[in-house]
């Protein structure tokens, strides 16, 4: 198992940063990395993902959203073809610090016998995107307070 863990702290309340977090249809007016979401942060549903690389790649995952908690944590799963190959486990979690400030966790959790092959890989390219992400959605949090 590979974890890439990122963090950035968000002048804002855990409820306005949950709002912007799971507007999906507003994504492409702030995120630089995810630029559609289709489907909802419910329990079950599957969501399909845009997601455009650094590398100008475009990607569209398929992942199964397995975790919400307003106001704290959402988290989706995605799984390669072939079982147990690759898996992948998104997760995003608001931490109060008090009540104007947060702490947003931004994770991914790999898995599989695929990691082995592109550990290195994963978090070179990962880390960055997802420190591209949490500045853009930071200042998309805040802009509105």
């Amino acid at each position: 198992m590979k974890e890439i863990r990122t963090q950035i702290q968000i002048h804002a309340s855990a409820q306005k940063s949950w709002q912007v977090l799971t507007n999906f249809a507003k994504f492409p007016e702030w995120n630089p990395i995810i630029k559609q979401i289709k489907g909802k942060a419910e329990v079950g549903s599957r969501l399909e993902i845009h997601l455009y690389t650094d590398k100008g790649k475009i990607r569209v995952y398929r992942p199964v959203v397995n975790k919400v908690e307003s106001n704290h944590e959402l988290r989706w799963i995605g799984k390669s073809f072939v079982p147990g190959f690759f898996n992948g486990e998104r997760i995003f979690t608001i931490q109060s610090i008090s009540g104007e400030t947060v702490s947003f966790l931004h994770s991914e959790l790999f898995s599989g016998f695929g990691v082995f092959f592109v550990g290195r890989l994963l978090k070179s390219d990962i880390l960055e995107s997802f420190n591209k992400m949490n500045i853009a959605f930071k200042k998309r949090v805040e802009q509105d307070n």
